[in-house]
């Protein structure tokens, strides 16, 4: 086990330095890193915000406010007169999927829809009829869904016609930030991937998509890799005199190089707000799942894997809304029970493997003695079980896997849960310890161009958490249930 605090002294850090962004679902935050990835000591800040979110399926959030809350981390973290002109850099990831509409003036004419905002599944339903939705991921790596442009375009052409007809871009929440504070829409390769627009081989738009969504190639920015970066001024603030800004990545790719996934041999399991299964790839997954999705994130290099909609979601939502005891840790840690409800956790809708847009949660085997603390433990193990259906459609494409790596928020304030997802997926995990993984990875990423040379220090480690083989017939039998449940009200088989 490594260490679970990192932290350096300023004094101490190591030359370049490097001031990571990362724009979450619940939170933006910022903090400088050294050379070697370490967060310098008290130069870390963050800003909570939430999604605007309704029963008709609307997840935004206001982009003007999150460009607001960047400007606050920039101006806490670069306050230290000590840095002087220490930072060279300065890289940001966002949560990805998200889109904003903006005019010729790069003003927003609509929020920013996030990748939960599944209002266009009627329009999703009718792209399945019109393409060729296998062919469609093939080349894009991508499926047909709501939290992909193609559809919102369509969604927004039908719902709000006067704004698409004023809109001359759409943005990316991060190209949108970048825009307003250094004057480009800097959009990274994986940003752009995650539009479910970009050919994963040729690194070029797709035309059939485009024309099926009403859009043209020059309303979107073009995809540029990490190592391009620009030099955009200090922007009023004397410690970036000297920084270059990088293009904005999306946050898989950052978790990933941050919990130390950086080939493939080690799969990420992320456990934030939404979660997910990934693994870095030299090159396309060829042929790729029709579960899951492959983003192209540099010139390179290739995503494989599959979201989760709903993972710290749904922990928040058991733990706000149940009368939990004091020992729910305890019901996390106790050997499985038949007597445990089963629960799909849809609660903002499913993405893969199923791509079922409009999926909402479903509970079954509720009798008058479950109790809360067992309708809890039933639904971190709906999550796990979710992840579960992501690993068996990943395996076939990547057979070489010998790690799970889980790193998040949700993983770091409920470990015991990583027992849960240990069983269930019938593999070691290996919980990541540091709080601020996804920061780390953006920040190592900016410092692959900046300081290649330099060593970095070790990720920070915990438990490894190992499947106990008296509980794999019982997952077994819980996994089969899932899939027969899962059939019914989700895809009505």
């Amino acid at each position: 086990m490594t260490r679970i605090d990192d932290h350096i002294e300023l004094k101490a850090a190591l030359d370049p330095l490097v001031l990571a962004l990362d724009i979450g679902s619940t939170a933006t935050r910022g903090g400088v890193h050294d050379a070697s990835g370490r967060p310098v000591h008290g130069l870390q800040h963050k800003v909570p915000h939430a999604f605007t979110v309704a029963p008709d399926g609307t997840s935004v959030i206001d982009p003007d406010q999150v460009t607001a809350e960047v400007g606050q981390v920039l101006d806490a973290v670069t306050g230290d007169p000590r840095l002087g002109t220490r930072i060279a850099g300065v890289v940001m990831d966002t949560f990805a999927a998200s889109l904003i509409g903006v005019d010729a003036a790069g003003r927003a004419l609509t929020p920013c829809l996030t990748y939960a905002d599944s209002r266009s599944a009627g329009e999703v339903a009718g792209l399945r009829r019109e393409l060729d939705e296998h062919a469609v991921q093939q080349r894009t790596g991508t499926r047909l869904h709501t939290s992909y442009h193609a559809p919102r375009l369509r969604w927004l052409a039908a719902t709000q016609p006067r704004v698409v007809a004023a809109a001359t871009r759409w943005w990316s929440l991060g190209e949108y930030v970048w825009a307003q504070l250094i004057g480009e829409p800097l959009a990274g390769t994986s940003t752009v991937a995650w539009t479910g627009l970009l050919d994963r081989r040729t690194g070029e738009l797709d035309a059939e998509l485009l024309a099926a969504a009403g859009a043209e190639p020059g309303q979107f920015a073009p995809p540029r890799d990490l190592t391009d970066p620009v030099a955009a001024g200090p922007q009023g603030r004397p410690a970036l005199a000297r920084a270059r800004w990088f293009p904005v990545i999306t946050d898989g790719f950052a978790s990933n190089v941050g919990s130390g996934a950086t080939d493939a041999t080690v799969l990420t399991a992320a456990t934030a707000t939404s979660g997910a299964l990934r693994v870095l790839l030299d090159g396309p997954a060829d042929p790729l799942p029709f579960g899951l999705w492959n983003y192209r994130v540099d010139a390179r290099r290739t995503l494989l894997g599959g979201a989760i909609n709903d993972v710290g979601r749904a922990v928040s939502w058991a733990e706000n809304t149940l009368r939990l005891s004091a020992d729910s840790a305890g019901v996390l840690s106790a050997p499985p029970s038949d007597a445990t409800p089963l629960v799909l956790p849809y609660f903002t809708g499913e993405r893969a493997p199923g791509w079922a847009g409009g999926a909402r949660a479903a509970l079954t085997g509720v009798s008058a003695a479950t109790d809360a603390d067992t309708l809890f433990r039933a639904i971190v193990e709906g999550v796990a079980l979710t992840y579960a259906r992501v690993a068996d459609e990943l395996h076939p494409a990547a057979p070489q896997v010998l790690e799970v790596a889980a790193a998040g928020r949700v993983s770091n304030d409920r470990p015991e849960w990583l027992q849960v997802l240990a069983d269930v997926l019938g593999r070691p995990v290996t919980h990541v310890t540091r709080r601020r993984s996804t920061q780390r990875g953006s920040a190592l990423l900016a410092l692959d161009v900046l300081a290649p040379d330099t060593p970095r220090a070790p990720r920070a480690t915990g438990t490894t958490y190992e499947p106990v083989a008296a509980h794999a017939d019982h997952y077994a039998q819980r996994r089969a249930r899932f899939t027969e449940l899962y059939d019914t009200p989700v895809t009505g088989t």
